[in-house]
């Protein structure tokens, strides 16, 4: 196995511990990022991302991307697409994502990237990217307790799918899958940057990744840890959560 480490959270270099990974092939994908803004410069960040996604789809493999935040989904699924793989997403996540710079009332834009894949602003990461936005019907939301007034609305009247982890409704044809790891309860996984309780557990949300694999239409995996750097007693749930999405 080959694992993708794009070790950031947004235009933030983050220290490798934050990443507990398993013994593996790694790619790290690091640059100097250009002046500019943010979006500048987390295009510029992930445009090589999309492309080693591109290659290991193409070369027969399943990527598996694992990253500091869920914006990386968008280079994922755009480096799918690049290989000719018109894939539908799934995505794990205690959060929507799927606001605009609008709707969000704190201005984080990890809590945008769900909307952008769906064809939200794609001036600002999806058309550098090449990514072609995805009709709503082929994104499922998976979880997703935790959500903004703007971001409920908005889902309420989309064709965007909903189910719990133990549910999980899945589109035909070849996946990607999305796993923001805060989708597991906050109590049974430290130091997330967004923690959210009354969720699914460790154990729960394994299950369900594991029985999306089976399917065996995964093109692409992608794991988002938004979690700060690790405390005492931290990396071994760290590594055993991160180690089991992989392996599932």
């Amino acid at each position: 196995m080959t694992i993708t480490l794009v070790p950031y959270h947004q235009d933030e270099r983050l220290p490798g511990t934050t990443f507990p990974l398993p013994d593996a092939e790694v790619v790290t994908i690091a640059r100097e990022l250009p002046d500019g803004d943010v979006w500048a410069r987390i295009g510029a960040l992930y445009e090589p991302v999309a492309a080693e996604v591109a290659a290991q789809v193409a070369g027969g493999a399943v990527p598996s991307v694992v990253s500091g935040d869920c914006l990386v989904s968008e280079a994922v699924l755009a480096g799918v697409q690049r290989a000719g793989v018109d894939a539908s997403i799934v995505w794990f996540d205690a959060h929507g994502d799927v606001h605009t710079p609008e709707t969000s009332t704190s201005g984080y834009i990890g809590g945008m990237p769900l909307r952008q894949i769906l064809g939200d602003h794609p001036e600002l990461l999806a058309s550098p990217l090449g990514l072609r936005p995805l009709p709503e019907d082929r994104a499922v939301l998976v979880d997703a307790r935790d959500l903004d007034p703007a971001e409920a609305e908005f889902l309420a009247s989309s064709r965007v799918r909903r189910c719990p982890v133990g549910a999980v409704d899945l589109p035909e044809g070849p996946l990607v899958l999305h796993i923001d790891v805060d989708v597991v309860d906050k109590a049974e996984l430290p130091g997330l940057r967004f923690p959210v309780g009354g969720g699914p557990s460790f154990d729960a949300v394994v299950a369900a990744v594991r029985r999306v694999k089976a399917t065996g239409r995964v093109a692409a995996l992608d794991i988002a840890c938004p979690w700060h750097p690790p405390g005492p007693g931290d990396d071994e749930v760290r590594a055993r959560l991160v180690a089991a999405l992989l392996a599932s």
